[in-house]
C-alpha cells in the first residue's frame, strides 16, 4: 500500500497592532528688544564759537530677539544742552543747536522694512526733542540694525573757551 504524507502547513497568522501617536511639543523661546551704543565719551573735536563740529558717533545697535510674528520697533534719539564751568548762558550750547543723521544701515539682519531717521546730512534734525533714528516695520522673527550716526553742534557765537559735556540718548521700543 502506498503510504501517502501530506504536509499541511499552516501560515502563521500575520498580528496587525493600531499605530502608537505620541504628541511632542516645544517651545520657542523670545529674548528682548535692546539697544546698544558706543561707549563714551566721544570727542568730537574743537571748533571756534560761531563755527560748528561734527562726527560720527560710532555704531547703535538694536537687537530684537523677541523672535515676533510680526515685529517692529522704533528707535529714538535725544541730547540734553552741552555745558562746560558752571553752565551760564554763555558756558551751554542748547540741545537746539546739536543736529543729528543716522545716516543708512551699516549692517542689518533678519526680515521686514529698516527705515533710518534721516538717511542724509540734509535731512538732519535737531535733538532738542525726541527724534526717530531708525525703524523696522513688517519683520518676522529675530533682526537687528546697525548704524553709525553723525552729530553736528553749532557752536553760539558767544560761547566761552571750554570742554563741553552733554549727554545723546538713543532708546528703543
Amino acid at each position: 500500500m502506498a503510504a501517502g504524507l501530506a504536509i499541511v502547513v499552516a501560515a502563521a497568522g500575520v498580528a496587525s497592532a493600531a499605530p502608537g501617536d505620541t504628541t511632542v511639543t516645544f517651545s520657542v523661546s523670545g529674548g528682548s528688544l535692546s539697544i546698544s551704543v558706543p561707549a563714551g565719551p566721544v570727542g568730537l573735536g574743537s571748533g571756534l564759537p560761531g563755527t560748528s563740529v561734527s562726527g560720527q558717533l560710532g555704531g547703535v545697535t538694536v537687537t530684537d530677539a523677541r523672535a515676533l510674528l510680526s515685529a517692529s520697533w522704533t528707535a529714538s534719539v535725544i541730547s540734553s544742552s552741552f555745558t562746560t564751568g558752571g553752565g551760564t548762558s554763555a558756558e551751554t550750547v542748547p540741545a537746539s543747536a546739536v543736529s543729528y543723521w543716522s545716516g543708512t544701515a551699516t549692517a542689518t539682519t533678519g526680515t521686514g522694512t529698516f527705515t533710518p531717521g534721516q538717511p542724509t546730512a540734509g535731512q538732519a534734525q535737531t535733538l532738542d526733542s525726541s527724534r526717530t533714528a531708525y525703524g523696522l516695520a513688517g519683520g518676522t522673527g529675530n533682526n537687528s540694525a546697525t548704524w553709525n550716526p553723525t552729530l553736528a553742534i553749532a557752536i553760539p557765537a558767544a560761547a566761552v573757551n571750554g570742554v563741553y559735556t552733554g549727554t545723546v540718548t538713543h532708546s528703543v521700543a
